[in-house]
C-alpha cells in the first residue's frame, strides 16, 4: 500500500495581488503544499490561521495595519504555524533571521529559494519538535534581534512597534536640500547616477542630489532590486517596462517614468538574468 504524501497545509499572506498570484503559481509546482487560503492583510492571516490551524504561513513583513509582526505576536503558541517571511529587508533581516533559525526568502521570491524553504519547513515538521508553540520564541527572537541591529537597542517605552519602526527607518534615505532634508523612500527610488561624490536620486519625476559615493548608496539599497547597468548607474529593476537589445550586447531600457536609460555590456548580465527570469 503506497504510503500518502505528506503536504503542508500553506497560507500565503501578502497585500500586494502579484506578489500573492506569483507565490501562487510557484506553488502550485511544489507538490509537499497544499494552498488552503490567501490573505491580503495581517488581520486576515490571524483570522485564517485561528479558523483553518495551517502548518505554514508565507508572510510579508510589510503590510498596511497589521504588519507580519503584528501576526506574530497575536497569534498564541499553542496554535503557532511554521513561518517563512518574506522580506526586501535584506541588510539587518539575514542576521536576525539566521541567528535565530528562522526562515526567510528575499524579493522578489524566487523559485529555488522557495522550494529550499518548503524543504526545511518540511524538515522541521517531520522531526522531533512536534510542538507549534515551540515555533513563536525564535520568531520573537528574530524580531527582537532586528530592532537592536537597527536601532542600537530595543525601544522601552513601546517594545512593540520596536522591529517595524526600526526596518521602516532603514527603507528611507536623508538627503539634505538647501537647508531642509528630505526623507526618501529606498522603494520609491527610479534610477541613481553619480558624478563623483554626487548622486543624482531620480524619484517621481525630481531629481536629488546627494552628496555620497556610488559604493556607500549602494550598501543602503536591495541588491536584489537595484542593478548597476553603467559604472555611474544604477536602476530599480521594478521600473523597467521595456528592454532593446542593441549591438555589441548593450541595451536600451525604458522605465516607467518615461526616462530611456543605456546597459553597457560590462554590465549587461545582470539586466539579461532579470529579463531570463521574467
Amino acid at each position: 500500500m503506497t504510503k500518502p504524501q505528506l503536504r503542508l497545509r500553506t497560507i500565503i499572506v501578502d497585500d500586494e495581488p502579484l506578489a500573492r498570484r506569483l507565490l501562487r503559481s510557484l506553488l502550485d509546482d511544489i507538490p509537499e503544499v497544499e494552498l488552503i487560503a490567501e490573505c491580503r492583510n495581517g488581520r486576515e492571516a490571524i483570522e485564517a490561521t485561528r479558523e483553518l490551524a495551517p502548518d505554514l504561513l508565507i508572510l510579508d513583513i510589510q503590510m498596511p495595519g497589521s504588519s507580519g509582526f503584528d501576526v506574530v505576536k497575536e497569534l498564541q503558541a499553542d496554535i503557532m504555524p511554521m513561518v517563512v517571511f518574506c522580506t526586501a529587508y535584506q541588510r539587518y533581516a539575514i542576521d536576525a533571521f539566521d541567528l535565530h533559525a528562522v526562515d526567510y526568502m528575499l524579493k522578489p521570491v524566487d523559485g529555488k529559494r522557495l522550494q529550499r524553504a518548503i524543504a526545511r519547513a518540511l524538515m522541521r515538521f517531520t522531526g522531533s519538535d512536534d510542538s507549534a508553540a515551540e515555533h513563536k520564541s525564535p520568531l520573537l527572537g528574530a524580531i527582537d534581534e532586528m530592532a537592536r541591529r537597527v536601532g542600537g537597542r530595543s525601544d522601552a517605552k513601546n517594545p512593540e512597534r520596536s522591529a517595524e519602526e526600526a526596518l521602516a527607518a532603514d527603507r528611507k534615505i536623508a538627503i539634505k536640500d538647501n537647508d531642509s532634508t528630505v526623507l526618501v523612500e529606498i522603494d520609491d527610488i527610479d534610477w541613481v547616477d553619480a558624478a563623483g561624490d554626487y548622486m543624482c536620486v531620480h524619484v517621481k519625476g525630481e531629481t536629488l542630489i546627494m552628496r555620497s559615493t556610488l559604493k556607500s548608496l549602494m550598501s543602503r539599497l536591495d541588491g536584489d532590486k537595484f542593478k548597476r547597468i553603467h559604472r555611474s548607474t544604477v536602476v530599480n529593476l521594478d521600473r523597467i517596462v521595456k528592454a532593446t537589445p542593441l549591438h555589441k550586447g548593450e541595451y536600451i531600457l525604458e522605465l516607467d517614468c518615461d526616462q530611456q536609460l543605456k546597459v553597457s555590456r560590462n554590465y549587461r548580465d545582470a539586466i539579461k538574468r532579470f529579463l531570463t527570469d521574467r
